[in-house]
C-alpha cells in the first residue's frame, strides 16, 4: 500500500479469532505495528470482554504511539446485540 509519494507500507492482517495459542507470535508483530485492529462480537458480551486482556497485551508489547481501532462485527445480528454502543 502507498500513502505518500516514495512512502510504502506492508499489511498485515492477523485474524487469532482471540486464542490463546496464537498468544506467543502475536507478541512479537506487536513490536513493529502501527495499528491494531481489535474486533468483537456485538451478539457476544463475552466477547467484548476479552477485549481488556488483548488491549493490556497490546499496550505491554507495542509502540506507545501504535493506533488502536475498536470493531463491533455482525451487525447484520442486531437484534441479537449483546453489546450495545455505548458500552463498546
Amino acid at each position: 500500500m502507498q500513502v505518500a509519494e516514495g512512502v510504502n507500507i506492508r499489511a498485515q492482517i492477523w485474524d487469532t479469532a482471540g486464542q490463546e495459542r496464537y498468544r506467543a507470535i502475536t507478541n512479537a508483530y506487536y513490536r513493529l505495528a502501527i495499528g491494531v485492529l481489535l474486533v468483537y462480537d456485538i451478539t457476544s458480551i463475552k466477547s467484548f470482554e476479552s477485549l481488556e486482556k488483548w488491549l493490556l497485551e497490546v499496550r505491554e508489547h507495542a509502540d506507545e504511539k501504535i493506533q488502536i481501532i475498536l470493531i463491533g462485527n455482525k451487525n447484520d445480528l442486531s437484534a441479537k446485540r449483546e453489546v450495545s454502543r455505548e458500552q463498546a
